[in-house]
């Protein structure tokens, strides 16, 4: 079982940028694939950026490829999303999640998810 509580999301306006951070607990964190994902008001959840148990390996939306970084820290337990040159379509609920393995994209393997944090970007 793995706990997750995410923060650092706002109101900031279009070309801003944000840090979004994901605090774990619970089991071995680095044996986890984590991901950040995204829902807007009446949108599907999609994946926002995707890193593997170790962080060698990083996937992205191609929305925010070269604004978006995300990252993780092992030993604290955590994983980052800094979000530059915010747009207001990047607007919505993001919600880190992780999945017990190696690497994936894929929603429906991530079995464990934080509340979210809204984002909300004005023009």
């Amino acid at each position: 079982q793995v706990q997750l509580v995410e923060s650092g999301g706002g109101l900031v306006q279009a070309g801003d940028s944000l840090r979004l951070s994901c605090a774990a607990s619970g089991r071995t964190f680095s044996n986890y694939a984590m991901g950040w994902f995204r829902q807007a008001p009446g949108k599907e959840r999609d994946v926002v950026a995707a890193i593997s148990w170790s962080g060698s390996r990083t996937l992205y939306a191609d929305s925010v490829k070269g604004r978006f970084t995300i990252s993780r820290d092992n030993a604290k337990k955590a994983v980052y999303l800094q979000m530059n040159n915010l747009k207001p379509e990047d607007a919505a609920v993001y919600y880190c999640a992780a999945a017990p393995t190696t690497f994936t994209t894929q929603l429906t393997a991530y079995p464990y998810w934080g509340q979210g944090t809204q984002v909300t970007v004005s023009a």
